[in-house]
């Protein structure tokens, strides 16, 4: 796994039924956007508000529309590690070459218990690579660099860590410093809001949410080849955007995609703050200023 692994939100048709076909297209979006993986479900892809059929008939419908073309990193859901492990199993047969598993807030001053979650689901599961989410609370348990690599070390099969606590890029410094020979990287997150230092720190991808996956996608590359004062000319750019979807998460993501033709809608059910005229003009706004560099994205 590396460079931009972009997190997919779910469609939702106007009975607040999850919308397959829509979900299809999010998928080409990504794909044609550039990508280098494709992350469902995450947190961005609303999974507490999932239900576990609908959660696996959207993982069918991304690997059916993918057909092989990216590889797929499969969330482990919220709950238990006996739900978790289910969670797991259930997503096997779609071909997903890794699983992600949030380090739950609950193990925020309890690093043994943390490990011992962690070994229960892994062990279960042997044969599946695994990505360890260490997000801040109250969403993760937000654990120390130090706590991370001691879980890590001990777990063969935690291949990944994707460090999402702040600040992101000097924990993902300490993270490789500490590094066991079987981790294979360091994945950033945060909304691609820290992407340069976290690519210049050693992170081998990304996982932001999919409103602007071409514009990270060309980020990536810009940077991978050489040309970094170009990447952070159009990373500058990105930010404005990626502040306001710090706030309105799915919303933002869903609203700018509707806006691109990808979604027809941006419903969520997320319990998340409202747009008003001044934001929806704003974005708008930003968008067009984003415009010219869409259009010039190479892989659009």
């Amino acid at each position: 796994m590396n460079g931009i692994l972009p997190v997919l939100p779910t469609p939702y048709d106007s009975d607040d039924k999850v919308d397959s076909q829509a979900m299809k297209g999010v998928v080409e979006f990504c794909i044609k956007s550039g990508a280098n993986g494709l992350v469902f479900p995450g947190v961005a892809s609303e999974y507490d508000h999932l239900s576990q059929a609908e959660r696996i008939a959207l993982l069918s419908i991304i690997a059916e529309t993918n057909r092989g073309r990216l590889p797929i990193i499969c969330g482990g859901g919220k709950g238990t590690a006996n739900e978790i492990i289910k969670n797991i199993q259930a997503a096997i047969p779609f071909g997903i070459c890794a699983v992600m598993i949030l380090v739950p807030n609950q193990f925020a001053n309890n690093v043994e218990q943390a490990r011992l979650f962690m070994a229960e689901i892994c062990s279960a599961v042997p044969q599946v690579d695994i990505v360890l989410q260490n997000a801040p609370q109250p969403v993760g348990a937000g654990l120390s660099p130090e706590a991370v690599a001691s879980i890590v070390r001990k777990i063969p099969n935690i291949k990944y860590i994707k460090e999402e606590a702040l600040p992101s890029g000097a924990r993902i410094s300490e993270l490789l410093k500490h590094a066991p020979e079987h981790l294979q990287g360091v994945i950033g997150g945060g909304g691609a809001r820290y992407l340069i230092d976290e690519m210049k720190r050693g992170a081998i991808a990304a996982m932001p949410a999919a409103e602007i996956t071409d514009l990270h996608a060309k980020i990536w590359q810009l940077y991978c080849d050489g040309n970094e004062s170009s990447a952070r000319d159009l990373y500058m750019r990105t930010l404005p955007m990626l502040l306001i979807q710090a706030i309105y998460r799915m919303r933002l993501t869903k609203f700018v995609l509707t806006a691109r033709g990808v979604l027809s809608n941006d419903i969520v059910r997320a319990p998340l703050p409202m747009f008003d005229d001044a934001d929806k003009l704003e974005i708008n706004h930003l968008l067009s200023l984003l415009s010219p560099y869409i259009e010039n994205c190479d892989d659009k």
